[in-house]
């Protein structure tokens, strides 16, 4: 028998429509997965539970059904304010932060018509590339609970992949969508920078976060990123006069189900770190991009191996603005300070000894690497490389003390992500394969500015060949 969570987010959204499943006990059956699931996993670090059915009664009664995600259950990740629930950053130090206002994405959601349950696990302040915190509980990936989420939407990942929601927001900076898609076997998207306007990257340091959906399928990604960049559906309400290019097309979603169209794509596996780390590629990523490059070249695909000239200012420049990232933390007295992780405070006195000298040739190197980076590519309509350079990592595998082992750790697991988000462009995150031991190996796809629809087209492309939205963890089955 076919549970509701066994559906996809657009077949939940079809069923809404039809009055088929009620909004109310779609919130309900959700929530009953979390509660049975959570308490292993560690996907949500709040669930609201009462709110979620008021919620869901208001949405059944009061919203039109022509709201985009109408009556779909989803998660706020907690680096988001939403007014009323805790906002704790995965810190001890924001563990009593109750914000008054919602921030534009979550009003975005709502406004599309998407009910809220809680919200999910996130690193401190989102700084590290995974999911594990002294504030809580560590995001445990579902496939093998031993091993971490990635991060930092790590709990988001958790929640869709175990079951837990149909699809979840999250925020990517440096990979922070993407590389827990990849560890946790989904589909996970980076716009464009400027293209959600709720959360375009316009106003953030080197424009480098962006929010995008993590889901099983690659049209449930298209559904969710067409209600957070037209929640209302219709001409995108931009807050901002720049935005990314190729905006006026029309719904993802289309471009998503009929996955049409031939294209030349590059296959690259050297990254932006390569002059400053060492990076070895993972016999188990290299056979996930090899399954991606037969089935694309079956497909009909152009394909051409590809590499990124060697350059030396990208690695020093993206070490400045992380650290950078971290100076704002509101960490004031010594009291304050012990309440952070050691990696956050060693970064956040990083942050704050730098010079706005330093800042600004920071800005200006990342600035030049983007134009150098978007002219490599662009005789490509789209650059193929791992999701990550290594398979999913044990819970604990980092170094919680020496940020620069623990920085170096990061590079080497995710090589292939932050120049994406240093560029502005679109990509996305396939889980084409698995391992000897059933684990999720991805790839990626860059695409041109504004290109998220033929990264969606690809997508669809590979899944109908390679079915991923049909395995699912032993933990989810419950």
């Amino acid at each position: 028998m076919t549970e509701l969570h066994d559906l996809t987010a657009l077949e939940q959204w079809q069923g809404l429509q039809k009055g088929e499943i009620g909004v109310v006990e779609l919130t309900e059956h959700y929530l009953a997965r979390i509660n049975t699931l959570n308490p292993a996993l560690g996907a949500f670090v709040t669930v609201t539970d009462e709110a979620a059915r008021v919620r869901a009664a208001d949405v059944a009664t009061h919203v039109p059904r022509t709201a985009s995600l109408w009556g779909l259950p989803f998660g706020d990740k907690d680096l988001q304010q939403r007014a009323g629930v805790p906002a704790r950053y995965g810190s001890r130090l924001m563990a009593d932060f109750v914000p008054t206002e919602s921030d534009d994405l979550v009003q975005a959601l709502d406004d599309a018509g998407a009910v809220s349950l809680g919200k999910t696990a996130t690193p401190e302040f989102g700084m590290p590339s995974y999911t594990e915190t002294l504030a809580g509980p560590p995001a445990r990936n579902p496939w093998d609970s031993t091993l971490g989420s990635g991060g930092s939407s790590g709990g988001a990942a958790v929640a869709v992949a175990a079951r837990m929601l149909p699809f979840a927001p999250g925020s990517d900076g440096g990979g922070s969508v993407r590389i827990p898609a990849a560890a946790c076997g989904l589909v996970g998207l980076k716009p464009s920078r400027g293209r959600v306007p709720a959360a375009s990257g316009v106003d953030k340091l080197a424009g480098l976060p962006v929010a995008g959906p993590l889901a099983r399928t690659v049209a449930d990604a298209a559904l969710l990123l067409d209600a957070m960049i037209a929640p209302l559906g219709g001409r995108p309400d931009h807050h901002f006069t720049l935005r990314s290019p190729g905006d006026d097309g029309g719904p993802l979603l289309a471009a998503a189900v009929r996955g049409e169209g031939r294209f030349q794509l590059g296959v690259m596996t050297t990254s932006a770190w390569d002059n400053a780390y060492s990076i070895e590629i993972a016999p188990e990523a290299r056979a996930a991009l090899d399954l991606a490059v037969s089935e694309l070249a079956a497909l009909g695909h152009g394909l051409e191996q590809t590499a990124l000239a060697p350059d030396d200012s990208y690695a020093p420049a993206f070490r400045t603005i992380w650290q950078a990232g971290a100076a704002s933390i509101p960490a004031e007295s010594d009291e304050q300070e012990q309440l952070l992780e050691p990696l956050t405070r060693w970064l956040m006195h990083r942050g704050r000894a730098l010079s706005a000298r330093d800042l600004a040739e920071a800005l200006a190197a990342l600035s030049a690497y983007e134009r150098s980076f978007i002219r490599q590519l662009s005789r490509f309509d789209a650059v193929l490389t791992p999701a990550l350079a290594l398979a999913p990592r044990p819970i604990g595998w980092y170094d919680a003390h020496d940020g620069e082992a623990n920085f170096a750790q990061q590079v080497q697991y995710t090589p292939f992500t932050s120049m994406v988000n240093v560029s502005g462009l679109p990509a996305i995150v396939l889980p084409v394969a698995e391992t000897a031991d059933g684990l999720p190996m991805g790839v990626q796809l860059i695409g041109r500015p504004g290109g998220e629809a033929t990264l969606l087209a690809l997508g669809a492309q590979l899944e109908r060949r390679l079915r991923w939205q049909h395995r699912v963890p032993a933990v989810a089955r419950a």
